[in-house]
């Protein structure tokens, strides 16, 4: 058990009897709250979860441009990352690509390493869903115009250099902050606080 170093922002909620599907409603009902579960392995932990709930797999990625900016997307008013669903018998590199050119209107040059997974939770047809999306990096040298895919609800697609960030950061989800913190553009939750 580790309790988080900034633990006395956060409020506590117990591994015991959790259940997803009625956490989400009560944590949805605080907004501006922040939260942890406190188990004693975290692997089974998230095992149990993803094994009581609906799980989808997406992919997206982080691209960079040759000036050293990174595109981030504006849907359901917030920044986010361009991402998408895993396609049946489709590999999680080929999605996390595919689904960055749709969103964004560029072509990707460079699929680079994979920076981490993340989890989160939303309504999908009226149940609450698991989401699990694989972060790649990418590589992006060009001048296309940038072209929101309007019909997945992505009103901007901008570029945006690193000490830009923080405009993001006091705007997105969660699971985009642990992207942006494992590539170091932002050096902490502080900011969040």
């Amino acid at each position: 058990m580790k309790t988080p170093k900034i633990a006395k922002h956060y409020q506590k909620i117990d591994a015991e009897h959790f259940d997803l599907k009625t956490v989400y409603h009560w944590v949805d009902k605080q907004p501006g709250t922040l939260f942890y579960v406190l188990c004693n392995n975290a692997k089974a932990f998230l095992k149990r979860i993803i094994k009581s709930n609906t799980l989808i797999e997406a992919a997206g990625g982080l691209v960079t441009n040759q000036h050293g900016e990174h595109l981030f997307i504006y849907r359901n008013d917030k920044w986010d990352l361009p991402k998408g669903k895993i396609e049946k018998k489709e590999k999680t590199k080929i999605a996390a690509v595919r689904e960055v050119e749709e969103e964004c209107g560029i072509k990707v040059n460079k699929l680079e390493q994979k920076i981490c997974k993340t989890y989160h939770t939303y309504i999908y047809k009226g149940e609450v869903v698991l989401k699990k999306t694989h972060w790649f990096k990418m590589s992006y040298n060009g001048n296309a115009k940038l072209t929101p895919q309007l019909e997945e609800g992505i009103t901007d697609v901008r570029w945006f250099k690193a000490e830009e960030v923080s405009t993001i950061v006091k705007n997105t989800f969660p699971s985009i902050i642990d992207v942006l913190e494992k590539e170091e553009l932002i050096t902490s939750r502080e900011v969040l606080l």
